[in-house]
């Protein structure tokens, strides 16, 4: 059972990050949206998920990273958005 909850788990990372970069490459969202970066970031954090729990630590490192640079890029969405509503 334990299995397919984890195997599920990657397939949706798999799909989250897909998405992403699909929506991205068809111009229906831009780099900076919110949904680009949340996509991104859920859909690496899933992928990390598995591959701990496969013991892939490459894999899981490249994902943590991935997962990282969206959240960063989210917290810097956020601090010009309120750059802007301070001026």
């Amino acid at each position: 059972m334990f299995s397919i909850l984890i195997n599920t788990i990657g397939w949706l990372g798999v799909i989250l990050c897909t998405l992403g970069y699909l929506l991205l490459s068809m111009k229906v969202i831009k780099a900076e949206s919110l949904s680009f970066q949340l996509l991104n970031i859920v859909g690496g954090l899933c992928l990390v998920a598995t591959a701990l729990e496969t013991r892939d630590l490459p894999n899981a490192a490249a994902n943590l990273l991935w997962m990282f640079i969206g959240v960063y890029s989210l917290s810097r969405h956020f601090r010009d958005k309120r750059k802007v509503s301070k001026q």
